[in-house]
C-alpha cells in the first residue's frame, strides 16, 4: 500500500532544489530539476522508512508556508 508524504521544496543560493520530509526527520535531497528531485526524494524516503522503520514516521499534516521576515 502506497504512502503519501509531504515535501517541502526550497531553492537555494546556489540554485538546487532541496527536498525535506518534515514527518521522517533526516530525510531530505537535493537536484538541478523537479523531475530528478521527485525521483531522489522517493528513493530517500523509501531508504529513511529501510532504517528508520515503519513505526518511525510522525503523522504531520500540512497547513501551510510562511515567510516571516526579523
Amino acid at each position: 500500500m502506497a504512502r503519501e508524504f509531504t515535501v517541502v521544496v526550497e531553492r537555494d543560493e546556489e540554485g538546487y532544489l532541496v527536498g525535506t520530509v518534515p514527518a521522517l526527520p533526516g530525510c531530505h535531497t537535493q537536484a538541478r530539476s523537479m523531475d530528478e528531485l521527485l525521483e531522489r526524494i522517493r528513493e530517500a524516503i523509501s531508504l529513511c522508512l529501510e532504517v528508520q522503520g515503519e513505526e518511525a514516521t510522525e503523522t504531520l499534516e500540512l497547513i501551510g508556508i510562511q515567510k516571516v521576515a526579523v
